[in-house]
C-alpha cells in the first residue's frame, strides 16, 4: 500500500476519479487544502466529499509553494509519502516543487511551470520550431494596443494564467479589447486566492476545427491513448460546449495531432511521470498547439476515454506520481464511441424547468445530469456556468455525438429560465 499526499483539487468530476482510483489501486492519501470549506461547499446533500476520505485531513498555506515546502517535508518525515499529486490546474506546479523537493517522482518543476503559463509555452514552442499562431504578451495597455494591429484584427485575447476558459475571448476591434483589458485588471486573483499576472496573451486567429490529444508519459516515453474531438459555442468567448472520443477524423488528422503533440511535449520537457491534455486546432495550414495541461483532461473526457478503451486516466496519474508504469492496456467495453455535451445557458435568469427523467430510459445513455430548479443562472461566459450535461454511447461506430445532440435537442426544448 502507498501513501500520496494530495494538494488540493477541483470540486468536479476528477474530485471523485482521484479518490477512487487511490482506493482502487490499494493506496491512501493525505489531502492538503488550505480551505477545506470549499470542498464541503461542493459536496451534495447528506453526503461527505470524495477527498474526506483520506487517511488524514490537514491544512496549510497551499499558496505560499516556499513556506509549504519545509511543512510538507516535516509531513513527510513523519507520514512518509510515496508519491504527490494534484488534480487543480493552479497547484501543478506547487506540486511538481514539492515532488521534487522530497525526492519523488514527477515531472520536472521547470517544465509543469512553463506549460501552466500559456505565454512561456508559445516562447518554447516558437524557439523549438513548432509552428504556432503570431501572438505578442503585454502587462501594458499602449504595448497590447500596438501589438494587435500589428497580428490584425480579428485576433484571441486570454490571460496567462487562467483555465475553463475564463476571459478567452475573440476580439473584432481595439474597443473590444480595451474592455478585456479593464475586465481582467478587475479580477487580480483567481478562484483559489492566488494573485494573477496582468499580462495578457493576443493571439493570431486560427481557423480550422479543435481536437484533444491525451497522452501518458513515463520513463522518458510519451504513449497516446487516443484524441477527442471538441465543440464550441458561446462566441466571442469559446465555451466547450460537447466532446466525443475517439475523435471522426481521418488518418491523416489523427496522425498530424498526434505528432504535433509528441512534439510539444519534448519540447517542453513533459515526456516522464505526467497524464497530459493537448489541445490542438488543425488549421488549413497544418495543426497548431493551442494549449497544453499537465494533467488529466477535464470536462469528463476521462470518464469517455475510460467508456471507450477501458484506460482509467485517473489510475495512470496515480501510477506515475508513485514512479510506476501504468495500466493503458486496451479492452473491449462494448462501446466504439462516448460523446458528453453540455447545456449552456445563453442568458440569465432562475431555473424553473428542466426534467432529465425521459432522458434516462433512452439507449445508451450513460449519464445525465442536469441543475435543480430554483437555480440561479446566468449567461456562460466559461467552462463553469453548465446547468448539465448528458453523455451517450454508440456500441456501433462513431455516432455518439449525434445521440448526445439529439437528446440536448429535447432538453432545450423543455428548458424554462425566468
Amino acid at each position: 500500500m502507498a501513501h500520496l499526499l494530495v494538494v488540493e483539487s477541483w470540486v468536479g468530476s476528477m474530485s471523485r476519479l482521484l479518490p477512487r482510483a487511490i482506493r482502487e489501486g490499494g493506496h491512501e492519501f493525505t489531502f492538503l487544502t488550505r480551505d477545506l470549506h470549499h470542498y464541503l461547499r461542493s459536496a451534495p446533500e447528506g453526503t461527505a466529499h470524495p477527498l474526506l476520505g483520506a487517511r488524514n485531513v490537514l491544512t496549510a498555506d497551499t499558496n505560499d509553494t516556499d513556506a509549504l515546502l519545509p511543512e510538507v517535508a516535516r509531513l513527510h518525515s513523519v507520514l512518509g509519502f510515496d508519491g504527490v499529486i494534484t488534480s487543480c490546474d493552479y497547484y501543478l506546479p506547487a506540486v511538481a516543487r514539492i515532488a521534487g523537493h522530497l525526492g519523488l517522482p514527477g515531472p520536472g518543476p521547470d517544465a509543469v511551470a512553463n506549460a501552466c503559463r500559456k505565454d512561456a509555452t508559445r516562447r518554447i514552442l516558437a524557439e523549438a520550431g513548432l509552428p504556432g499562431p503570431r501572438f505578442a504578451v503585454h502587462e501594458e495597455w499602449a504595448d497590447l494596443a500596438r501589438a494587435a494591429r500589428e497580428i490584425g484584427y480579428p485576433l484571441v485575447a486570454k490571460p496567462v494564467d487562467l483555465c475553463a476558459g475564463m476571459f478567452v475571448r475573440r476580439i473584432e476591434h481595439e474597443a473590444e479589447l480595451a474592455e478585456l483589458f479593464r475586465t481582467l485588471a478587475d479580477f487580480p486573483v483567481n478562484a483559489r486566492g492566488q494573485r494573477r499576472t496582468p499580462a495578457v496573451l493576443l493571439e493570431e486567429l486560427l481557423d480550422g476545427p479543435e481536437v484533444s490529444v491525451e497522452t501518458v508519459s513515463f520513463a522518458g516515453a510519451v504513449h497516446v491513448v487516443g484524441v477527442t474531438d471538441k465543440s464550441v459555442g458561446g462566441a466571442p468567448a469559446f465555451i466547450e460546449t460537447g466532446h466525443m472520443f475517439p475523435a471522426a477524423l481521418p488518418p491523416a488528422g489523427i496522425e498530424a495531432a498526434e505528432q504535433t503533440t509528441r512534439g510539444a511535449l519534448k519540447a517542453l520537457g513533459l515526456t516522464d511521470a505526467v497524464v497530459a491534455h493537448t489541445e490542438i486546432k488543425l488549421t488549413s495550414a497544418g495543426p497548431r498547439v493551442v494549449e497544453v495541461n499537465p494533467r488529466p483532461a477535464g470536462n469528463r473526457i476521462t470518464e469517455l476515454v475510460r467508456h471507450v478503451t477501458g484506460i482509467d486516466l485517473a489510475a495512470a496519474c496515480v501510477d506515475v506520481a508513485l514512479g510506476r508504469e501504468p495500466d493503458l492496456r486496451r479492452t473491449d467495453t462494448g462501446l466504439r464511441s462516448a460523446a458528453i455535451g453540455f447545456l449552456v445557458p445563453d442568458r440569465a435568469g432562475t431555473l424553473e424547468a428542466l426534467d432529465p427523467r425521459r432522458l434516462a430510459a433512452e439507449p445508451d445513455v450513460l449519464e445525465v445530469r442536469l441543475a435543480e430548479p430554483g437555480t440561479a443562472v446566468k449567461a456562460a461566459g466559461s467552462n463553469n456556468e453548465y446547468l448539465g450535461h448528458v453523455m451517450a454511447g454508440d456500441p456501433d461506430g462513431p455516432g455518439a455525438r449525434d445521440r448526445v445532440e439529439r437528446l440536448l435537442a429535447a432538453l432545450r426544448a423543455g428548458l424554462v429560465i425566468r
